[in-house]
């Protein structure tokens, strides 16, 4: 790709340390896990009807926002590896446990929103903690490509999780989910074990109390002058960006006529192009000037998105899609980086809190309201809107001069 031109050659670059591919193979292997189990439980809610389907999302959902902060606070101060220990025991517990319940007493109601709560609440302390690992395990340098890896890694399991989960749910139910599951939870708690840390990064003072510290990290946020644009450009991916394959190409595909095969090749052609951006990068490296990379992944999303919305052939919609995930990939091989390698030691948790955050507060936002503009004007103008937004959300971050000038540490 001529965007990563400028990259440094390939045998200039170390190969990325052990630990951290060992650790990638495992977290990888819980994340597929966790695909699995997640389709599980949708499809054992959807028996209780749409209600109790939405209760079991709000289940997984609320207690993870509502307190992430506080596990970004608690990651810094105690921890990422054994954060990560303890919610991989909590897991590998309330799975079986669900296993063993599901079995002999069935998939009951209350049975699935308790368990969905548990992993809302893990949630909130696991994912600030996985986040900041990579900068733990491989040195600034070498953080760019080993993010990238770990996003080709994510977007390998989202393709091959959900189908993996309707066949093992159709020959074992919930029961052979949740232990498959429970299987990579235990393959990732002994990678956890053995694998520590090779970089030292100063934790949050002990003196400074957990709700503090929270606070904190959304302090540093806001005022620092490359972390706030970052942030914002974040914000526009999920809010534009993340809705187009998963809320409205399924809608424009039924106003178009086409089959839900189409809008499942669509969502498969954005994994592929992210996929194929992210092992690029891995190879070969950011662009130098690190900021201006994010950005033009979401000015090269916007065509696609626009191909995606207006295109009157499903072959075209597919290629749309495939820009996207292009242009997706691009994006965030880019902005995890940047955010990443300019944070201090002590809120490398917390940071990454704040992002999840943004991330699920600007989805949120973005859902219902492209929802409800596609209910009241069409999934057509609804995309128009999101490739507006996001050619937009580009342009300002090439002319911002914090994130247009930053390099490359």
């Amino acid at each position: 790709m001529t965007s990563l031109d400028t990259a440094r050659p390939v045998s200039a670059r170390p190969a990325l340390p052990r630990a951290y591919l060992i650790w990638l193979v495992g977290t990888r292997a819980s994340l597929f896990g966790d695909a699995v189990l997640y389709f599980a439980l949708g499809w054992a809610a959807s028996a209780h009807g749409g209600g109790m389907g939405a209760l079991v999302l709000t289940a997984v959902t609320l207690p993870r926002t509502l307190l992430l902060l506080l596990g970004g606070a608690v990651g810094d101060r105690f921890g990422a590896r054994r954060v990560m220990i303890t919610g991989d025991v909590v897991m590998l517990t309330a799975t079986l446990v669900l296993a063993l319940v599901g079995l002999h007493l069935g998939t009951s109601p209350w049975l699935l929103v308790t368990v969905a709560v548990v992993i809302g609440t893990v949630d909130a302390f696991y994912l600030p903690a996985t986040g900041s690992m990579p900068r733990r395990l491989v040195g600034k340098e070498q953080l760019p490509r080993a993010l990238a890896m770990q996003q080709a890694g994510s977007q390998i399991v989202s393709l091959l999780g959900a189908p993996v989960g309707a066949v093992l749910v159709a020959s074992t139910g919930l029961t052979g989910a949740a232990v498959a599951d429970a299987a990579t939870f235990a393959i990732v708690l002994v990678v956890l074990v053995r694998v520590r840390p090779a970089f030292d990064v100063e934790r949050q003072p002990r003196g400074e109390g957990l709700p503090a510290g929270a606070v904190d990290g959304v302090r540093i946020a806001v005022a620092d002058g490359v972390l706030r644009p970052a942030l914002l450009l974040t914000a526009a991916a999920a809010g534009f960006l993340l809705p187009v394959v998963s809320l409205l190409n399924p809608l424009l595909a039924r106003e178009h006529g086409w089959s839900a095969g189409v809008a499942g090749l669509v969502a498969g052609g954005q994994s592929v192009g992210m996929i194929a951006v992210a092992l690029v990068v891995s190879r070969r490296g950011t662009m130098k000037r690190i900021g201006r990379g994010a950005a033009l992944g979401l000015c090269v999303s916007a065509p696609g998105i626009a191909a995606v919305a207006l295109a009157d052939t499903a072959a075209v919609v597919v290629a749309g899609g495939i820009v996207v995930g292009a242009g997706s990939g691009l994006f965030a091989c880019h902005i995890g980086p940047l955010v990443l390698t300019h944070v201090p030691d002590t809120h490398l948790a917390r940071m990454q809190a704040v992002l999840v955050l943004v991330q699920s507060l600007a989805l949120v936002v973005g859902n219902n309201a492209l929802g409800a503009l596609a209910d009241a004007r069409g999934a057509t103008l609804a995309t128009v809107v999101c490739a507006g937004g996001v050619c937009a959300a580009g342009i300002a971050g090439l002319v911002t001069k914090p994130i247009r000038r930053l390099r490359q540490r």
